[in-house]
C-alpha cells in the first residue's frame, strides 16, 4: 500500500540535494538552458517556486512509502493554483527511488495524490513531462491525464546571427 506522508525538513534537504541538479540537467536535455548556466538556473527555481521551504504556501510536499519499509521510496511535490477558472493541482515534481521503479509505486502515488488534491477542494491534475521522457509520458497516459499543450523545436546546423 502505497502511502504519502508530509515530508519533513531532513527529507527536504536531501531532495533539494537530488532535484536541483536532476532538473538542471533535464533543461539541458532539451535544449532549454546552456550546461553553463544549468545548475544556477535551477537553484533560482526551486527559491522562486519555494521561498519558504516546505512552509511555502499552497505548496506540498510528501515523501512516498510502500507501506512496508519506514524509509521513503520517493517523493511527491503539487502546488494548489488558480488555471482556467479552477483551482487545481499544479505537480512540480515526483520520483520513485531507482531500486523501487517498475514496480507500480509510480501509479500508486499518483492515486494516493487524487485523495490529497480532492481533500484540498482542487478539481484536477495538471502537470510538466520534457518531451523525451517518454516513459513518464505513457505512465500519465494510462492514469488518465491527456495532452493539453506541446511545445516543438527544431536544431538548426551552425545557425549565424
Amino acid at each position: 500500500m502505497t502511502v504519502l506522508e508530509s515530508m519533513s525538513d531532513a527529507e527536504f534537504s536531501q531532495y533539494l540535494a537530488v532535484a536541483i541538479p536532476d532538473y538542471a540537467q533535464g533543461k539541458i536535455d532539451s535544449g532549454q538552458w546552456a550546461a553553463s548556466e544549468a545548475l544556477e538556473l535551477s537553484r533560482k527555481a526551486y527559491a522562486d517556486l519555494l521561498p519558504q521551504g516546505l512552509q511555502t504556501p499552497d505548496n506540498f510536499l510528501f515523501t512516498v512509502h510502500d507501506g512496508v519499509s519506514p524509509e521513503g521510496i520517493g517523493m511527491v511535490w503539487f502546488a494548489a493554483q488558480e488555471r482556467g477558472g479552477q483551482r487545481i493541482a499544479f505537480v512540480y515534481d515526483v520520483s520513485v527511488d531507482p531500486a523501487h521503479q517498475r514496480k507500480g509505486h509510480a501509479s500508486r502515488a499518483f492515486i494516493a495524490l487524487e485523495v490529497e488534491v480532492q481533500k484540498r477542494g482542487l478539481s484536477g491534475i495538471a502537470l510538466h513531462v520534457f518531451g523525451q521522457n517518454t516513459g513518464a509520458q505513457a505512465l500519465y497516459r494510462s492514469l488518465g491525464f491527456v495532452t493539453t499543450n506541446i511545445n516543438m523545436f527544431k536544431q538548426l546546423a551552425d545557425a549565424k546571427a
